[in-house]
């Protein structure tokens, strides 16, 4: 399949005519080609008005008619082969393996979404019978979640395939029966437009409206504010940046009908070292704690940014570890020159900090774009004095905050803001510890894991990706896992309507055997 750098509007291939971008290798720092067309509102207002003319017959599709397209985006996905990857490792830096392991986390998650479609719970079929005897008398009720409709997404810079445009967004959005537009991030058009294209043609193939998918592309935050503006658009889906997530937000919020922002935006993870486990193994957890650190020359938005333990020879041991295993970590090639770039700036800006120290760092960049792992340390009172030392550095970069007490470390728990991970390291011995850090943590991140490390976020039916401000623009939802549907689905009662006119899943008998909740009691297919 060629790259043309065309949009994908509906069926449609469109040369934008808004300026030309290209594609940056940034182990190079090259361009690479071709050149892609940049579109503007025009592309963007066409691309919508097709997406409100399918959303109506699109969501009446059954569910499994979206599950075989979801499963059909997979195979296509799969049937572009190397080409896909060698051309997202271009464009990204990242090693061939990661790729192929994102690739299949992509094919994952569609296929996920299409076991979530077939099970039927996210439909949240629910029925109160009539009560005419009762006083006041109760009509029939019956209840069932609807696609909310059309919905934009963001691809993500540091998931070229998993976030991007047929990533966990799309896939549940697709699912829910909502049409998709998807903004393609500028760091990889050329994978993106791969990958847009396999949509495009299981769009075609499942004989769907055109309107159902369309990619397109910008030059500048133009396009992005159109297509979240834009009156067909009823959700948004978002991963990338504080600054960024938070422009949609307020875009969204100033239309005359606002709408929803879903918007994954920042996060450091603290990791508490809770003292029995720091003393039976502070080495090992500081060189496994490295490790996390550089995965992905630490560009996952789960990246360990923040370790808090109690001042003592056992995190002297941990950070001598650490420090030891850092030495050996090689600087790797980031994401972009301007990631690349704003991870540079904020770890000179984190080390001219009062009291903050520069413990140590990985080796030195040698190469374009190539980032240098560093572990800085502080104590609490500066943290909690500090409002620079809570923001993010998108990066292989980690702050180590030493505790007085347990007291202290309760308080830097409670200082938190929203998080999206918080990390436990523990043993049994640090249960009656952990029980009082619990509530607070629960509060403050959406993933609470123990003796682990969170930069790994499986796909899977419990998992959340998620958490409140400023991990996420909404607190109440996740971007992962098979609640994430949810999102893009709204309730709507039916009261005393007639049988005949009853959408199946609501239907006497239950046609569809669906698992539903009649009266109070949950009841089986």
């Amino acid at each position: 399949m060629n790259i043309t750098g065309e949009m994908l509007i509906g069926q449609s291939a469109v040369r934008g005519t808004e300026g030309t971008l290209r594609a940056v290798n940034p182990a190079t720092n090259e361009k690479i080609g071709p050149d892609f067309g940049a579109g503007g509102a025009t592309e963007v207002d066409r691309a919508c008005t097709l997406a409100q003319q399918a959303f109506d017959s699109y969501r009446a599709t059954t569910a499994q008619q979206r599950a075989e397209f979801l499963e059909e985006i997979a195979s296509g996905i799969l049937a572009l082969g190397p080409a896909l990857i060698e051309r997202a490792a271009q464009e990204s830096g990242l090693p061939t393996a990661r790729l192929e392991g994102e690739r299949g986390r992509t094919v994952g998650q569609l296929r996920l979404f299409a076991s979530v479609l077939r099970a039927g719970n996210y439909l949240g079929a629910t029925l109160d019978s009539a009560l005419p005897e009762r006083t006041p008398p109760r009509s029939d009720l019956r209840l069932r979640k609807i696609a909310i409709g059309p919905v934009a997404v963001f691809g993500a810079s540091n998931f070229p395939l998993a976030f991007s445009v047929a990533g966990g967004d799309t896939a549940s959005a697709l699912a829910a029966g909502c049409p998709v537009v998807v903004k393609t991030h500028n760091a990889h058009p050329g994978t993106s437009e791969l990958v847009g294209r396999a949509i495009q043609q299981a769009v075609a193939a499942c004989k769907l409206p055109e309107g159902v998918f369309s990619l397109v592309i910008g030059a500048g935050n133009e396009v992005g504010q159109a297509l979240a503006s834009h009156p067909a658009i009823k959700a948004v889906g978002f991963t990338g940046s504080r600054q960024g997530g938070l422009a949609l937000v307020r875009a969204a919020a100033q239309r005359r009908e606002p709408i929803p922002v879903y918007a994954e935006m920042s996060s450091i993870n603290p990791m508490f070292l809770l003292p029995h486990a720091l003393a039976a193994r502070a080495a090992k957890i500081g060189t496994a704690f490295v490790d996390s650190l550089t995965m992905g020359v630490g560009q996952f938005c789960t990246n360990p940014g923040l370790v808090i333990g109690l001042a003592g020879e056992h995190l002297v041991q941990f950070q001598e570890a650490a420090l030891q295993a850092l030495k050996t970590k090689a600087a790797g090639t980031m994401l972009t020159p301007g990631i690349h770039d704003a991870y540079v700036a904020g770890v000179e800006r984190m080390g001219a900090l009062a009291g903050v120290d520069t413990l140590g760092q990985g080796q030195v960049a040698a190469a374009p774009c190539a980032a240098q792992a560093t572990l800085f340390s502080t104590d609490a009172a500066t943290f909690l004095a500090t409002e620079q030392l809570e923001d993010e550095i998108f990066g292989p970069s980690s702050l180590l905050v030493a505790c007085r007490n347990e007291d202290e470390m309760r308080a830097v728990a409670e200082h938190l803001a929203g998080q999206l991970t918080a990390t436990l390291q523990l043993d049994e011995e640090d249960h009656a510890l952990a029980r009082k850090l619990l509530p607070t943590l629960e509060r403050k991140a959406g993933r609470i894991l123990v003796n682990g490390f969170p930069t790994g976020v499986e796909v899977s039916y419990a998992m959340v990706h998620g958490g409140p401000f400023p991990a996420t623009s909404d607190s109440r939802s996740t971007s992962v896992g098979a609640t994430a549907i949810d999102r893009f689905l709204r309730p709507v009662c039916y009261q005393d309507l007639p049988g005949a006119l009853l959408p199946a899943e609501l239907q006497d008998g239950n046609p569809l055997g669906l698992p539903r909740l009649v009266d109070g009691s949950c009841l089986s297919a």
